[in-house]
């Protein structure tokens, strides 16, 4: 990596000379100056975002703001933390991950310093306490996710309503009459979490539309949460022949629960899901799903929260179509 002594003596000049070329504090002659900024580009040096934010108000830094409460599944956080990353470098700007449970407190500090430009909220509920802080900040904001009164707010997501109609009208013009939809972790619906609860809201709607019978059942994110839940489901419903799975962690284990109890996918039990689609083609049975698309939505969020730093006008809602791809893993019912 290319240091500040690296430039200095590349130039000429000593250390201190390229940090007040940088940050503007102290006059240096236009020549020098020219000398220090050839030497940068001749080297590649990167000032880090604290030596950036001495030279302009601003630090190039924006805040990915994802607590990692219970019931959430890392690896898919982590896909949209690598998209929002990769994409606000393309633009020059840094990230700031912040993973802790600190409510309107903790986005309070950040924002009452000069440490970031802006800020990404992740996990939003829909009644989310941290909205009029939001609402109220000098700095831009975009919410992955959308609150249930998102006015006032810049917000992107997945049209998950959407994603869980689809699935069930998947279902349903198969010949399906016997559904449910295997959720999040139940924490995930104590929090009201939006994503969640708008899965459920378009699963149910289009069960009533379709006239299906159905049923909801929360599961915790384990093998043993998958099996016991395989075996209530079964219980409960007998005739049971879809289902719809929005959890990633269990939905091989799912599967394989349901097979050791003796339905086959697809002749016996069609599964859906709402997931990435690397782990919807992974799995033994590809499973018909509704993608994830976390790079696309990190990248929009991103790109509209460089449109606010600019005074652009930017689409308060952005809602992403959802899209579902047939796999392996659904077929017409058996009839008896």
């Amino acid at each position: 990596m290319v240091k500040i002594t690296d430039v200095a003596r590349h130039a000429g000049v000593s250390p201190s000379t390229v940090s007040y070329a940088l940050s503007g504090k102290r006059p240096i002659s236009e020549e020098t100056r020219r000398r220090v900024e050839a030497s940068i580009r001749a080297l590649g040096y990167r000032p880090h975002a604290g030596a950036r934010a001495l030279a302009s108000s601003k630090s190039n830094v924006l805040a990915l703001v994802v607590p990692l409460r219970a019931g959430i599944h890392v690896p898919v956080v982590m896909q949209f933390a690598v998209s929002v990353v990769t994409t606000a470098r393309a633009h020059d700007h840094d990230v700031l991950l912040l993973t802790q449970e600190e409510g309107e407190e903790g986005l309070s500090r950040v924002a009452d310093t000069a440490l970031v430009d802006a800020l990404i909220v992740m996990d939003v509920q829909l009644d989310d306490p941290r909205l009029p802080l939001l609402r109220a900040l000098e700095r831009p904001s975009v919410l992955i996710g959308f609150p249930a009164e998102p006015t006032g707010l810049t917000c992107v997501d997945l049209d998950f309503r959407a994603a869980g109609e689809l699935c069930v009208e998947h279902l349903a013009e198969l010949g399906h009459r016997v559904v449910a939809l295997v959720g999040s972790a139940p924490e995930v619906y104590v929090r009201r979490t939006a994503f969640a609860q708008r899965v459920v809201q378009g699963f149910t709607a289009a069960a009533d539309r379709y006239r299906l019978s159905s049923a909801v059942h929360p599961c915790a994110a384990s093998p043993a949460a998958a099996r016991a839940t395989a075996e209530r489901l079964l219980r409960e419903q007998p005739a049971l022949t879809g289902v719809v799975v929005h959890n990633e962690p269990v939905l091989e284990p799912l599967v394989d629960a349901f097979e050791q109890l003796g339905l086959r996918v697809p002749e016996d039990l069609s599964v859906t899901a709402i997931c990435p689609r690397e782990l919807a083609e992974s799995l033994r049975v590809p499973v018909t799903s509704v993608a994830l698309p976390s790079a696309e939505i990190g990248a929009r969020a991103v790109e509209l929260l460089m449109g606010k730093l600019d005074g652009a006008a930017v689409d308060e809602s952005t809602l992403l179509p959802a899209r579902l791809t047939r796999r392996a893993s659904t077929a017409p019912r058996k009839l008896p």
